[in-house]
Order: C-alpha cells, then structure tokens, then sequence
C-alpha cells in the first residue's frame, strides 16, 4: 500500500517529461503495453470513497483509493473488482497473482490447478490496514446494513500420500487417490468474518454457500468424501456467533439459499450413488426450526416421473414467501459403453420440422441437457405449483413482484420461420404463480412485453404498426396508447427492410404511470387510456435537437423518482451531457452541456456524490467527481499522462450530399501537426452511422480487426469516416452513393488530402462493402477488407456457426438489406455480390478472415481471394489460425496491426514492401519467419 498526493505525481511526471522530451513523436507499436486502461470505478455508500483501477494492457495494474473530501489517494498492487461495504467500513477486492510468474508457469506448461491464484484484500478505511487471504475462488459481500462477508478459498496443499489406509490393491489405491484428489477440487475453506470487529469463524470441506442480504446468516454445504460419501447443511449466524447443523445424511447436494433475512434456508439433496442423480429439495424454516422434505412423497404436486433438477436456479423473493427450485425428468441411468470407437456411428440427421436446425441443436445440447422448469414452493401454506413445462419454457420471475402474477413466453411456433424471419415472434402469456394457471394474452407478439409493477396492465410494443399498447388484467381488454399521436415512437432512421425498433421505455410510476420515448423526449402514458399522454419534457428536446434518455441512479429502485437525471445528446452537433427534470412541476433545468462524452455516472446510494467519465478524441475518460448539480467537478485520474509527448491529432464533423442527393455526415480526423501547404494521404474508414462518435477517445493499442484512430493519425494520416444511408436491396450501391460521394466531397473540398494515395478499411459488414466498393471504382490505392462476404448467393444459404442459426434472416429482413429471399431477389443478391465483378477490380486488397470465424463462414473470403488470385490482381489473406470474428489473442492482434500498417504504407506512404508481401511465408517456415523486414 502506497499513499499518493496527485498535484506532486503530476509535477514529477511532468519535469521528467520535459527533461527527456522536447519534441512530440508519432505512435510506435512499442508503446501499446504502457498505454493504460481506467476500470471497475465504484462509490462507497456515504460518498466519501471512490474506487477504481488502473491497468496496462498487459502487465500488473494498480487499484486506487481515492478520499472525497481530502482528495488523498492509496493503492494496492495488482487490486481489481473493488466493492465496498454496506458501512462504509471497508473495500475488499481481489489481487491478482505477477504477470511475470503467470507468464513463467504458462511457458513451463503448468497445469491449470496448479496456476498462480488469486488473493483476497480487505482494506480498512479507518486505520487504512489491508488484511490479505491467499488462494481465493470467490467471495460474497452483504448488500444491507452489515460489515459480514463471507471469503471462499482454496483448499491447502494434501498430503502427497491421499491413499487410504485400508487401500489393498493398486487398483483400488489409484481409485481412492482419485477421489481425494476430486474432492479436494471441488471443496474449500470457507472464511465468515467481520473485518471491523476482528471476528471471524473457518469452516472446512465447503462445496457451495449464501450470505444473507442483511449479513446475520451464512449458510454452506460441507462434504465428505472419505469411505461413505456424505452432506452436512450449517449455518453461521452471525449475529449470536452460533453455529447451526441442519442436516447431516450420507449422499450428495449441490445447491443452497438463504431469504433476504436469514431466516430461511433451502437445499437439494440426494442419496442416489448412481452418476446420474436424481435430487430432492429440503427447506428450513430457521425461526420455527422445522425441516420440511419439498419433494417427499406426501408432495402429490410435483411432477410425476420428474425429480428437482441441481441445474435449476434455486432462490427466495425479496419478500421470503416463495421459493423458486427447478424440476427435470428423473435422469436415466448412463448404458454400459460397450461398443469400440471404430464400431460407433457419427451421424446427425437433419429434418424439415425440426424447431433448430442440427448445428444450432449441438450448440444448446449441453443447455438442453440440463434444462429445468420453474417451480414455486409457498412456506406457509406448503403448496408446489410448476410454472414451467415442454409447452412453456419461459416463465419470467421478478424477485421483487409483489403480486401474484409472471409473465411467459412461448417461442415454439415460431422457432423455424425464425431462420429467415428476423421478428423472433413469441406466444405471451399471463401466469398465475398461487394456482399455476395460465392466460393467452397476446399471439405472435415481435417485441419486449412489460409487466406493471402494481400488476394491472401489460405493455408493449407492436413493431407491425408502430404503436405501444396496454393490456387490462382485470378487463382483459387491450388499448392502442399511441394511434392518435402526431409523433413517432418508432426509429425514424431505420433503413433495414423490417418494422423499426421503438425508441425505449423509461420505467414506471408509482401510481402506474408509464414513461416512454420518442426520437427526443419523455412521455407520461395513462396504460388505462383514459388520460390523454404528456409530454415530461415539453418537446424542448425535439425543438432543440436534443435526445433525452432517463439515467437510473439507483439500481435497486423500481419506481420513477420525482427528480430525473437525463442524458442529453445534439444529434446535430453532437454535443453532450445532463439535465435535470423534476417529473411534477415539469421543470428542465440543464446541468452541463458541451463537446465531450459522458459515461460510467455512478451515485453513492446515501448522499449527492456522483462519480463519471468525460472523453473527446483528444482527452482520455478520466474519472471526475461533483454533486448532482456537476457543479466544481474534481478530475480524480490522469491515466495516461504520457499522451503529451505523442502527436495525436483533432477530428472535426463534416458534411456533404450523396449523388443522389441526401445531406450526410461523418467524421474527418487530422494530424496534430497538420500543414494545409502538404499533402497527406487519407484513410477512408466506415459502419453504418458513425458521426455520433465525434467526441469518443481511443487509445493507442494492438487492432481486432480495424485501424486504430490515433495510430495512424499520429503517423501522417488523415481519416474520413462516412455516414450511410441504405436503400432496400441496394446494399452495395448505397455504400457507394455514400462513401465515394463523401470521399470526392473531401478531396474536393481541401486540397491538402491527396487524391491518388486513397485506402479503404472496414471489417465484417463494412468489409463486404470495402470488397463491393473496389468493383465499382478505382480511386482507392489500396484496400483492406476484414472477414467479407463476397457472394451473397452462396452466403444466403450458410450457417452463423457461433449460433448456428441460418443466414438467411440477414439478407432478407436485417442488415444485408436485400428485402426477399433468393428466389424472388436473385438479380439483387447478383448485382450486391463482389464476386460476379471480380474482374473489374484494380486496387490492392489485403483480406482478414480467419478459420474459426462465427458470424461470416470464412469460405466467402476464399471465394474473393481465389477469384482475385485467378485474375492474377494483387491480393493478400491473413488467416489466423482458431481466431474468431475479431482477434482476441494479443499476439495476433499485434500481428495484424503491423501487417495492416506495413500494407497502407507501401500503397499510400511510398514505403518499401515487406518480404510477407513480395514473397509470402511458405508453410514450411510458419512461426519461424515472419516477413515483417524489407530487403
């Protein structure tokens, strides 16, 4: 633990800066490592504390303290995930192990268990003291009122002789070690303490526990696996500094919960010795200290043939008078493998009027495989009623309801038409969670189905004709909220050929009210219908072009509050930040409004402390502090100081009008040392709509899939960032109306871009238009185009093998936009396809599509390459080896970054070619050779 005043580390980082430099450099890719990342920012209750880390890319990072009202910091070495106490008496967080002895033990193949672990730190804000526990797995804090918490660690080491004594045969001296060795993994100490008080109670042999909300209760289960395998149920109460033994029976258990209170625990259990168990749910009502056996026989509600899944959630309502547990059919005994490998069949079998097709079925086998239904045990009056079964899958269980009634949903109908139909319709129904009983209440519903917290009306959206409804419980009667409305609900910028999105909802009133956005402001809707809707927010946000949206503060809220924070954002000039509106008198008052970005606001649940970040292309998200009103904000971070010694650059919003006369906008970034009398080559990068993000900052650092901003900036480039507007079934030309036109406008417009040194970069749908783009003009000098698609034809029909949904929804209803199936369509899935006009292609292009690519199948980047390769056109394709979509492995996203450059900078920057572009790597020098030289 260190102590840090800020003002004398910016003085020291600054004298040294300027000592060492005197002049700005370009970005190198040296510098990646160093650039640092603020995370994991939280508030204690009082507000008097913020917590947040500071981390390198890759390397130790530090977790800070920070002290509101004395702006005095600390830090702990490689802390992370701070959370502080309901109390306001301690922070704890878990300190993970050097990223050196990480990296020794992967380089000395070490296995997994056998890895450097995680610690626990608890640090005490009063003393400042911080208590450590080594070999941590996990650790559960109480949310009320307590200063308990409960710490889940790693066994210690075994005797290295766990042979039992009685062992007589090697066979059975392997079989016993084996079991220890089990046990001894899937156990662990557990650790119940108060930091503040010094008091604390280790349990042993630990497989799974709760902590109650309020702290008075810890529950666990505790094994033994010696010569009879057997459960024990304890609980710790922490307020008498008692412990309870509830249950102690030879068998197995896998689950336990403990009520808000703790005054009521709930376990499965079984005595099955099979592989496949079947479990029973046992409840204990603590105050009255009765056992009671959920699932014995004189329990005629449970589904016959079924047992209590150890695969379903188990838990208590907020209110403590239901307990939620999950059924299954009663496993079935494993057959005796009796069959030779080379004997057994590998098949998978595909049908018409199967609900999935097979890859999508062996990607939710193992969720299907334990795959439970809901059921509800009432304590008091020992009713079971199963919510859930085949027929309805999805019942919808908030913990805080108050009333009686779930909703559910029911998808089966729908499941097939849902690989070309992008509405994912459902069934929605009306559950009675007392008596099981279940009412229809909307058919082939397209959107999100919202329950009223008073429990009196449904809500939703209807995406076919653009309207919110409400549905009366005690009438059974809907109502169209918004059909007299002369303003939209729905997104008006849609450009996918289905019904638009709604804009969103607010959340509720606690006399029932209902609040809902439009493209600008909030709404107060009646869900009886009665009263006529009102505009919170007066239509300030539609006159003025500004987008308010509701900032939930406190997570735990279910109404509303009297005074709302919003967001405000100009989709005009795209400035950002918060107003205040007090629902009831109507008054809007703004709190701060400027060219910045806003993220990560956080309040302290006790006082007017919020904590945020604010960003601009040229200033990192630091974390600021103030009160509600953003009144004398405090900078807290300056988390990567050393970003003055880098050119950087400036971005500025320009506009334009397509060829076909549409006024649009986007994003031109210039160097930090820009000179109008050079020329610069220009990188032209583009996704849908990007121009919002004029004030986003991005930090120097290896690339997934796409150029990093400030990189290239820093390195002499300029980089235009187009918007897109797209026409139903014109995909490819609607690309080209936009970004070329947008292109032409800039080079028009400032002399200094030139013209002949033009790339082109995009990724995924921004990839297949770099690849359709290149077919339709030459005026790129080279281009990079990550996983694309290149036929649509053939791609239509393929599989998304992260989901293992069809492709077809896309190219039809979403962003492929083509508006109908191949049939109907096929001149337009010809002429949006890069591959039919292969031949017309001029410019370099260098591909990025990698084997294990989930969402484009990496054939359609062979089709582009073969055909490209065949006309004998310059073309390169980076496939690396396992990778999905976007990289995720730093050394190949260190790898493509230098590639991509070194391919830019031969086309646009005159540089010399590498040796991996001039003559590639053969196969027989992969991961010898790299080619990154030129010679």
């Amino acid at each position: 633990m260190r102590k840090i005043v800020l003002s004398g580390l910016l003085l020291l980082v600054f004298m040294v800066s300027a000592l060492a430099q005197g002049v700005k450099k370009p970005l190198d890719h040296s510098v990646y490592d160093g650039w640092k990342d603020l995370k994991n920012q939280v508030i204690s209750n009082n507000g008097e504390w913020l917590g947040y880390e500071i981390d390198p890319q890759q390397g130790d990072g530090i977790l800070y303290l920070y002290n509101v009202e004395s702006e005095e910091y600390d830090s702990v070495s490689r802390g992370t995930h701070p959370q502080f106490s309901p109390l306001n008496s301690w922070v704890v967080f878990s300190i993970k192990p050097p990223f050196n002895k990480v990296r020794q033990a992967k380089l000395k193949k070490t296995k997994k268990e056998k890895m450097p672990k995680d610690s626990i730190g608890i640090w005490l804000l009063k003393s400042r003291k911080v208590v450590k526990y080594a070999g941590l797995k996990s650790y559960k804090v109480a949310k009320k009122n307590s200063d308990w918490l409960a710490v889940y660690l790693e066994n210690v080491k075994p005797p290295k002789d766990t042979v039992a004594t009685d062992t007589t045969t090697d066979v059975k001296g392997k079989a016993s070690k084996k079991k220890r060795d089990e046990f001894f993994k899937k156990t662990g100490r557990l650790l119940v303490l108060n930091p503040v008080e010094g008091d604390s109670v280790l349990f042993d042999n630990v497989s799974k526990y709760a902590l109650s909300e309020n702290g008075a209760l810890c529950a666990m289960l505790q094994l033994s696996g010696d010569s009879i395998d057997s459960v024990k149920v304890v609980v710790y109460n922490t307020l008498k500094h008692r412990v309870n033994e509830l249950f102690f029976e030879p068998g197995f258990s896998q689950n336990i919960s403990l009520d808000n209170r703790g005054e009521q625990v709930a376990f499965t259990y079984s005595a099955d010795t099979a592989k496949n168990k079947a479990f029973g749910l046992y409840y204990y009502d603590l105050k009255r200290n009765k056992l009671v056996d959920v699932s014995g026989s004189h329990f005629d509600k449970l589904h016959k043939g079924w047992s209590v899944s150890p695969h379903g959630s188990l838990f208590f309502n907020e209110a403590g008078d239901e307990l939620c547990f999950g059924q299954a059919p009663k496993p079935e005994p494993e057959p005796k493998d009796t069959l030779t490998k080379d004997e057994k069949v590998s098949l998978d079998i595909w049908t018409w009027h199967d609900d999935y097709l097979q890859p999508m079925q062996k990607l939710r086998k193992k969720k299907e495989l334990k795959r439970s239904f809901k059921t509800i045990f009432y304590p008091k009056s020992k009713k079971v009623i199963q919510l859930e079964d085949e027929n309805l899958e999805s019942v919808f269980i908030d913990k805080k309801a108050t009333g009686k009634y779930s909703l559910a949903e029911n998808d089966k109908p729908y499941r097939i038409m849902a690989s070309w139909d992008a509405y994912w319709y459902k069934d929605i129904y009306l559950v009675n969670r007392q008596t099981g009983e279940r009412k229809l209440i909307l058919k082939k519903c397209d959107s999100r189905v919202l329950l009223s917290p008073d429990q009196q009306f449904v809500l939703w959206y209807n995406m076919q004709d653009s309207s919110w409804n409400s549905y009366s419980i005690k009438k059974g009667r809907s109502v169209n909220l918004t059909e007299n409305s002369n303003v939209a609900f729905y997104n008006v910028l849609n450009d996918i050929p289905r019904a638009a999105n709604p804009y969103g909802f607010a959340g509720w009133t606690k006399n029932g009210r209902a609040v809902i956005y439009d493209r600008y402001d909030l709404w107060l809707f009646d869900p009886a219908g009665k009263q006529k809707a009102e505009n919170l927010t007066k239509s300030f946000g539609r006159k003025h072009n500004l987008t308010f949206r509701y900032l939930k503060l406190d997570r735990d809220a279910r109404f509303l509050p009297e005074e709302m924070l919003l967001t405000a954002f100009n989709d005009k000039n795209k400035k950002a930040g918060f107003y205040n509106l007090n629902r009831i008198s109507g008054s809007l008052q703004k709190l701060v409004l400027n060219d910045y970005m806003y993220r990560s606001v956080k309040k302290a649940k006790e006082s007017d402390v919020i904590c945020w970040t604010k960003q601009s292309f040229t200033d990192y998200p630091d974390l600021y502090v103030s009160n509600l009103s953003f009144d004398h904000p405090a900078k807290v971070t300056n988390t990567n100081p050393q970003q003055k010694n880098y050119l950087w650059g400036t971005v500025e919003l320009v506009s334009w009008v397509t060829f076909d006369g549409d006024s649009m906008q986007g994003l031109l970034y210039k160097p930090e040392n820009f000179d109008p009398a050079k020329n610069y080559p220009m990188m032209v990068y583009f996704y849908e709509r990007y121009s919002n993000m004029l004030h986003r900052h991005y930090v120097p650092k290896p690339i997934r899939s796409v150029i990093n901003f400030p990189y290239y900036v820093s390195n002499g480039y300029m980089i235009f960032i187009p918007d897109i507007k797209y026409k139903t079934g014109y995909p490819g030309p609607s690309a080209f109306n936009c970004i070329v036109s947008g292109t032409q406008a800039m080079c028009n417009r400032y002399p200094y871009i030139n013209r002949k040194k033009l790339g082109i970069q995009g990724q995924s749908w921004g990839g297949y238009q770099t690849a359709y783009l290149i077919t339709q003009t030459n005026m790129f000098a080279a281009a990079e185009a990550g996983a694309p698609v290149s036929n649509m034809t053939s791609a239509y029909g393929g599989i998304r093998w992260g989901s293992g949904m069809s492709r077809a929804f896309q190219y039809e209803q979403t962003q492929s936009r083509i508006g109908g199936d191949l049939w109907d369509k096929l001149p337009l899935y010809i002429l949006n396809s890069p591959l039919f006009f292969a031949p017309r292609v001029n410019t370099p292009l260098l591909i990025m599509h990698n084997d294990n690519d989930g969402a484009v199948p990496w054939y359609q980047g062979i089709e582009y390459f073969n055909a490209l390769r065949r006309l004998r056109k310059p073309v390169w394709m980076l496939v690396y080896n396992g990778a999905p979509h976007n990289l995720k492995r730093r050394a190949d996203e260190k790898d493509l970054t230098r590639r991509m450059q070194q391919f830019f900078d031969f086309y646009l920057k005159d540089a010399s070619e590498p040796v991996w572009m001039r003559e590639g790597i053969p196969a027989t020098k992969k991961g010898k050779e790299f080619g990154f030289e030129t010679r």
